[in-house]
């Protein structure tokens, strides 16, 4: 398993798309270069150079990045039997990838929010470790990091209620399925966590920033 990240900045924007863009399918260009924001542009181009990084640094070749979506919108690789996910939030981009099980992925920039307006996404017992801890809007995002994260391993996305299951002790239950959750530090500003349907709780993860 290894997880790659960097970090994305307007001084080298240029540089990024002029050097990078034109490495991916017609169809992946044509989507980012609609976007309005240059941060868009760049979080995704990077997410895409995270995971061709990856494939060659398993693989030993960058080629054939080719990358499809099921039905529930979750993305795959055409040629490699890798199972991979990509999040990103504020300046970081971050992509897992998995020789073995499927993965996720999520990480969120901490940052105040009204934690009652997604009261209906947590069952009680989740409202309460929340309100009661002694950083609630730190414990929030170590919530929502570790549900969105299963969620993008088990590949239904919105199927899925974000109350329709609990983490206890580092791992949940979907239906018959047990899903495995370990937390990644990245930054002090920043929660992100990783699934899999393997036990990797106490796995040493490879992690590796790349510099663009």
């Amino acid at each position: 398993m290894l997880l790659l990240y960097s970090r994305i900045s307007e001084q080298i924007h240029k540089y990024v798309v002029d050097n990078f863009l034109h490495d991916f399918d017609v169809e992946f260009q044509n989507k980012i270069v609609k976007y309005k924001r240059w941060q868009d542009v760049q979080l995704s181009l990077t997410g895409r150079i995270l995971l061709k990084k990856g494939l060659s640094i398993l693989n030993g070749s960058e080629s054939g990045c080719q990358v499809t979506y099921s039905l529930n919108h979750k993305p795959y690789l055409v040629d490699y039997p890798i199972d991979f996910n990509i999040s990103h939030s504020g300046e970081i981009v971050a992509c897992i990838l998995s020789e073995s099980g499927t993965i996720g992925i999520d990480i969120e920039q901490i940052h105040h929010l009204c934690i009652k307006d997604f009261h209906c996404e947590m069952t009680d017992n989740e409202k309460e470790q929340i309100s009661t801890s002694q950083n609630p809007q730190e414990s929030f995002f170590t919530y929502w990091t570790q549900k969105e994260a299963i969620i993008k391993s088990h590949g239904k996305g919105l199927l899925i209620p974000l109350n329709s299951f609990e983490v206890y002790n580092g791992s949940a239950y979907i239906g018959e399925q047990s899903y495995y959750l370990k937390e990644i530090h990245i930054d002090d500003n920043y929660k992100c966590h990783i699934s899999s349907v393997n036990d990797i709780r106490n796995s040493v993860i490879d992690v590796r920033y790349i510099g663009i």
